[in-house]
């Protein structure tokens, strides 16, 4: 049986074993997929062992960076983001890097959403290595703007360069914007410490502003608390986001695309949600 893990540190918190497995089960592919806690300084010695037997591995924080400089190879969506969340060992016994992030996001907004990004103004918080990952397929969606907004300025504009040759981007300091948007992606980490960035309310038109939030919890975000309290059309958390790359991970590895809905309709389940 082929057996693949995830990568982190903290990892006993994954549902990736969860979502990997429903993904076996549902298209009947032979595998285990469990979860591997790294030390914060063993990474690559802990993946090299893995791979002596492991056929492919999902790689989250903090070991994302690592994970890419460590590959034999890269996909070209991997190079732009300059991280990996996806390794797979090739023919010849090899591992290439590849990042689904920006991929399964997308997938979240336009096909589980019915968001449709061309044309839109988009607005992303934050310009960590989180923004890095999905600025490559959202521009592809060709959106009239985009801007990265951060608290420090310096590291949006580095990144607003870096991806200006594939559309408008443009960067901001937080306090800067007060004129709406069509959709608002968060992608810093303040929800996690239930906090907000510090962003006007009037980027919000009400019955009209998208808010999504790259972070997830049983309870609605503060980003999401604040979006649906502003009355933005519609506000989503990174749960599909998750299953999403998963998906677009086991299509990697298996050949076989498996059907998101119903394990994103347990995961909800499981959360108090559905």
């Amino acid at each position: 049986m082929d057996q693949y893990v995830v990568f982190g540190n903290p990892i006993g918190h994954s549902k990736s074993p969860l979502i990997h497995r429903l993904f076996a089960d549902q298209t009947g592919e032979d595998m285990e997929y469990a979860t591997l806690l790294a030390p914060l300084e063993e990474f690559s010695i802990c993946a090299q062992g893995f791979f002596k037997q492991g056929q492919g591995a999902n790689v989250t924080v903090p070991f994302k960076e690592e994970a890419f400089r460590m590959v034999d190879s890269l996909t070209p969506r991997a190079q732009r983001a300059g991280a990996v969340n996806t390794l797979s060992k090739l023919a010849d016994g090899t591992l290439q890097g590849d990042n689904t992030d920006g991929a399964g996001l997308v997938r979240d907004l336009t096909v589980n959403a019915g968001v449709e990004l061309a044309g839109k103004r988009i607005l992303i918080l934050g310009a960590g290595g989180a923004v890095r990952g999905v600025l490559e397929p959202i521009l592809a969606h060709r959106p009239q703007s985009l801007v990265i907004a951060n608290r420090t300025v310096e590291k949006a504009e580095k990144l607003a360069h870096e991806f200006s040759d594939l559309g408008a981007v443009a960067a901001s300091g937080f306090s800067w914007l007060r004129e709406p948007v069509d959709l608002i992606i968060n992608a810093t980490s303040a929800s996690l410490s239930g906090a907000l960035p510090p962003i006007a309310d009037s980027l919000i038109e009400p019955g009209r502003t998208l808010c999504y939030d790259m972070m997830y919890s049983k309870e609605p975000t503060p980003f999401c608390r604040w979006a649906s309290g502003l009355g933005a059309a519609k506000v989503l958390d990174g749960l599909g986001m998750l299953v999403e790359q998963a998906a677009e991970a086991f299509f990697i590895w298996r050949g076989v695309r498996p059907d998101t809905a119903p394990v994103l309709d347990e995961l909800r389940r499981q959360l108090g949600r559905g």
